[in-house]
């Protein structure tokens, strides 16, 4: 008798059981990435593309820094006195350079070891600029060789204001500030070896339009002030400066000792620069204008004479000995000739330098 065996099962039961196999072995996992075909197809386009090419980075190039000396901004710590607010920015459209002022502090220079005091002022010249001649401002640095300050004052003229005013450099908002030099600064102020102080200006640019015009004309005539032992060569002048405002207006030079009030007017009539009917007015004005001048040089000379009887005896015999140094830019290819334009002079109370550099 043959046996029994198992019956083979029905399609539907198979299916069954293939359906409990795979509940029991958990959700299945879809297969990640591209279907097989899809993947074969980006495998051939990879291999037929052409391999990256890698371009290198080039190389920065070196940079190269101007040597910075321990005294480079020391002509830029001394405020440029006298001139316009809205002209000082142009100090900077020319790369001047005062390596002899920094010289003169080094170990054989004129300031070496000595306390120094500094002003700024600038000239105005007409220059050959980049081949264009025009008028430019040419910064000056004076260097004043005493041991104490050679004024606490500073003096208010121009060729437009008949008087001349002698204010408190603070009204002015300057005064004497220490110059540290830049390897310094980070160090105490008592371990500077130098003894330099430059006239600073506190009253910032950002403030001017809140002040009143004549405020700020004020800064534009401000002359550094200084009353020598001995009264200056113009002190005992008799010419003075007349500006007729008239239009246009008249301006020229009147000697009170060489000149004929009627000659003098006459003249200006005949060359047709002043009205016939102006003659009494102009006559009026230049008296007016040689009254005033006398007047100042009275005052000065009692002045003088009261500061040296109430000078202390050590301040009088270091102003017997004071020095006034004047620097100049020096020569570099890329700033323009000034060497037609040096002068000894630096204003009508400092008198004229003992050296130019």
């Amino acid at each position: 008798m043959a046996k029994r065996g198992r019956k083979p099962a029905a399609p539907k039961e198979k299916e069954e059981e293939a359906a409990a196999s795979k509940s029991e072995a958990g959700p299945s996992k879809k297969p990640r990435g591209r279907p097989p075909r899809q993947a074969a197809a980006s495998k051939k386009v990879a291999k037929g593309r052409k391999p990256r090419q890698t371009v290198p980075k080039p190389k920065p190039e070196p940079e190269y820094f101007e040597d910075q000396t321990n005294l480079k901004d020391l002509w830029q710590a001394a405020f440029p006195v006298g001139t316009e607010w809205d002209n000082m920015d142009k100090l900077r459209d020319i790369n001047w350079k005062f390596s002899n002022l920094e010289e003169a502090f080094e170990e054989g220079g004129v300031l070496h070891g000595k306390k120094v005091y500094l002003f700024g002022s600038t000239e105005p010249q007409l220059l050959n600029v980049n081949g264009e001649n025009k008028v430019t401002l040419i910064p000056v640095v004076v260097a004043v060789d005493c041991p104490y300050p050679p004024s606490d004052k500073i003096g208010i003229k121009s060729v437009q204001r008949v008087e001349e005013d002698i204010v408190p450099m603070k009204k002015m908002k300057m005064d004497w500030i220490p110059y540290v030099p830049i390897e310094d600064r980070l160090r105490r102020l008592e371990g500077n070896k130098y003894q330099i102080f430059t006239l600073g200006c506190n009253q910032r640019r950002s403030t001017l339009k809140l002040l009143k015009t004549e405020r700020v004309k004020q800064y534009d005539y401000c002359i550094p002030y200084f009353q020598p032992l001995e009264p200056p060569e113009d002190e005992e002048d008799t010419v003075v400066n007349i500006l007729f405002p008239i239009e246009p207006p008249i301006v020229c030079d009147f000697d009170w000792d060489l000149d004929d009030p009627e000659d003098f007017t006459k003249e200006l009539i005949d060359s047709e620069s002043l009205p016939e009917d102006k003659k009494d007015e102009f006559q009026s004005y230049v008296k007016e204008q040689v009254r005033e001048r006398k007047a100042a040089q009275r005052q000065a000379r009692e002045a003088r004479k009261k500061m040296i009887e109430d000078m202390d005896p050590e301040v009088k015999a270091a102003y017997e000995k004071i020095r006034f140094y004047k620097f100049y830019p020096v020569s570099t290819p890329d700033t323009p000739d000034i060497s037609s334009c040096k002068v000894p002079f630096i204003n009508r109370y400092y008198g004229k330098a003992h050296q130019v550099l």
